[in-house]
């Protein structure tokens, strides 16, 4: 398939490619017939730096810019894996890094720089309050000793996997505030101490291989440093952080479409029906060149979300854009390469299925297409709020 644009960072996509030949799609089909994290793909990952690239150099890390973990993350599923298993330490740790005391980033990120300690983890969402995030009902009450905490948290992935947990509760109750973003704080919770005294994970067996788990919290303690910044603030921390989220988010999608269409691409021309290469078919052929276009369309979005990201300005609409533009483009290609395989993109070792399954994810989360055509109803165009 032609280059997608202007490609940044060759030396490090090319990096990230050999390191991904070692992960074929023989491995990721063994391990989503387990439903098993991919520990070594993780491992190799973290010992090639790639997953402290955001981290400052002064703790450890590369000290790379977000375009940079965005040509990571999307060289990583161009080659048919996933980065699912790994990448909130790219964008979790920014709260971190932002809003954490001296001591906490002087404990904690050189150790995840390192790949000693993970900080895979990001508690947030609610069973009943999903999307708005400022009804959630996991609370944190201040103790002689620190803070207990009782709650529950859904979609929680990695959390069997991670030894670091960013957890968003509320400290100030709903009614007490002015607004309602106010009153939420957020923790840095140890799981290694955590597990069992107070705090139990329960995976959730989902569509595709994704790790994803529950966490109940019934009178779990945490240490008064466990605080990240100020009380009552944490609502505004976790947003600063989900503008790199979807910009990570939205490069993986990048990765996905290039991979399902070199797939498609290359069976196109080598699969003859009624003497002719299904390719030249027009119903083939239009699906694979449209999807091609939103992809490219995409990336132009992708790269100038991550541009004004790095130079300190505030990309929400780019950030925005470019998850909603990048995942319809992805699940465009995603759809039009297992038509082009007809029976055979359903069968397992085409690895066709699998990817599939593991694109349609990137319409609902980590923000679902309807909240961000919300916000830019709203932010950018100036309608009405909808909710």
């Amino acid at each position: 398939m032609p280059e997608m644009g202007e490609r940044d960072h060759p030396e490090i996509r090319e990096a990230v490619r050999r390191l991904c030949e070692r992960f074929p799609g023989s491995y990721w089909r063994e391990l989503d017939r387990q439903r098993a994290y991919p520990t070594e793909f993780v491992r190799a990952l973290t010992e090639a730096g790639w997953l402290a690239a955001l981290i400052p150099e002064d703790y450890g890390g590369a000290g790379l810019g977000l375009s940079a973990a965005c040509a990571i993350l999307e060289e990583i599923h161009a080659a048919g894996c996933n980065a699912a298993a790994c990448h909130a330490q790219m964008y979790t740790m920014g709260t971190l890094l932002r809003h954490g005391s001296a001591a906490q980033k002087r404990r904690w990120l050189p150790e995840i720089a390192a790949g000693r300690i993970r900080l895979q983890a990001f508690g947030v969402s609610e069973p009943t309050s999903g999307t708005d995030t400022t009804a959630l009902r996991t609370t944190a009450r201040r103790t002689a000793r620190g803070w207990v905490v009782h709650g529950q948290k859904i979609w929680t992935s990695r959390a069997e996997h991670s030894d670091l947990l960013l957890l968003l509760a509320r400290t100030t109750p709903r009614e007490a505030v002015q607004k309602r973003t106010e009153g939420l704080s957020v923790f840095l919770v140890d799981l290694r101490e955590a597990r069992g005294r107070g705090l139990e994970i329960r995976p959730i067996r989902t569509m595709m291989n994704h790790a994803t788990t529950e966490l109940f919290m019934d009178g779990l303690e945490l240490p008064e440093d466990a605080l990240v910044g100020e009380e009552g603030k944490g609502f505004r921390y976790i947003l600063s952080g989900m503008n790199a989220e979807r910009i990570l988010i939205a490069a993986e999608c990048l990765g996905d479409g290039r991979w399902f269409l070199d797939k498609a691409v290359a069976y196109a021309k080598e699969r003859i029906v009624f003497g002719r290469p299904i390719g030249q078919n027009q119903g083939i052929q239009f699906p694979l060149a449209r999807a091609y276009a939103q992809l490219r369309a995409a990336a132009l979005v992708v790269r100038e979300a991550a541009r004004l990201f790095e130079a300190g300005q505030d990309p929400g609409p780019e950030a925005n854009m470019a998850k909603l533009l990048a995942a319809d483009a992805s699940w465009a290609a995603a759809e039009a390469c297992l038509q082009t395989h007809g029976g055979f993109g359903f069968a397992e070792e085409y690895d066709v299925e699998r990817k599939w399954r593991e694109a349609r994810l990137y319409q609902v989360a980590p923000i679902s297409t309807n909240l961000i055509l919300a916000y830019l109803g709203e932010h950018v165009l100036g309608l009405p709020r909808s909710y």
